[in-house]
């Protein structure tokens, strides 16, 4: 179990008490927080691994993957430090990767009609759906949902170079061309006043597909 941590102090011991009563190896990855978030998970993580700076999503998941895979992990599940992600929804991804039915399992908001999506979020993603179909030929209905799990095969061929929110969209181009066996799942998605005062706006979307396009144009 991989956590990518910035700026979470309020919630993140909460996420993580929920997380190692299921799931006892989790790897939080401190992408240079400046407040107490690192402090905060200490108590709570297997293992806190710490960027010295702020480096971006894409860098705290591709070290504590390598971490994961360094000490031999089968799977890889990446959840969010935010509290939006379930822990059952994640014991059912494990299971189908566990048992062999896929190598990726994706969460997707969508498949039940995403009915507690906020309406700009819900457009936002439906516009990046239908960018990565024609960008690359993408077939995911949820291009950006943070919960995924992974087989050591895949794991292992999935290197994450974006470091910042490109990441995501550099994610679906990995899974696309991976040639791997690959499941969505119906999820469900947390939005707390707290998760809405994060989310991705229109403007930090557009970034997003610049800082993409300028990776694979120049990457």
């Amino acid at each position: 179990m991989v956590v990518p941590l910035y700026n979470e102090e309020s919630v993140i011991g909460d996420v993580l008490r929920r997380l190692r009563s299921t799931f006892p190896n989790v790897v939080v990855v401190d992408d240079g927080s400046s407040d107490g978030s690192a402090e905060a998970a200490r108590t709570e993580a297997t293992w806190l691994l710490r960027h010295i700076v702020n480096r971006g999503q894409g860098a705290a998941l591709q070290t504590g993957t390598e971490f994961a895979l360094a000490r031999g992990a089968a799977r890889i599940a990446h959840f969010d430090a935010d509290g939006q992600h379930r822990v059952r929804d994640l014991l059912e991804m494990s299971r189908l990767v566990a048992s062999g039915d896929c190598d990726i399992c994706l969460g997707d908001r969508f498949a039940d009609g995403a009915k507690e999506v906020p309406r700009g979020r819900r457009l936002l993603l439906r516009a990046a759906v239908l960018f990565h179909r024609v960008a690359s030929g993408s077939e995911l209905s949820d291009v950006h949902n943070g919960l995924r799990v992974l087989s050591r095969r895949a794991a292992e061929r999935m290197e994450i170079t974006a470091d910042r929110m490109a990441h995501a969209s550099e994610i679906v181009d990995l899974v696309t061309n991976s040639n791997l066996p690959v499941r969505q799942v119906p999820v469900r998605i947390r939005y707390s006043e707290y998760s809405r005062g994060k989310g991705q706006r229109w403007t930090g979307g557009f970034r997003v597909l610049l800082h993409y396009l300028v990776g694979r144009i120049f990457g």
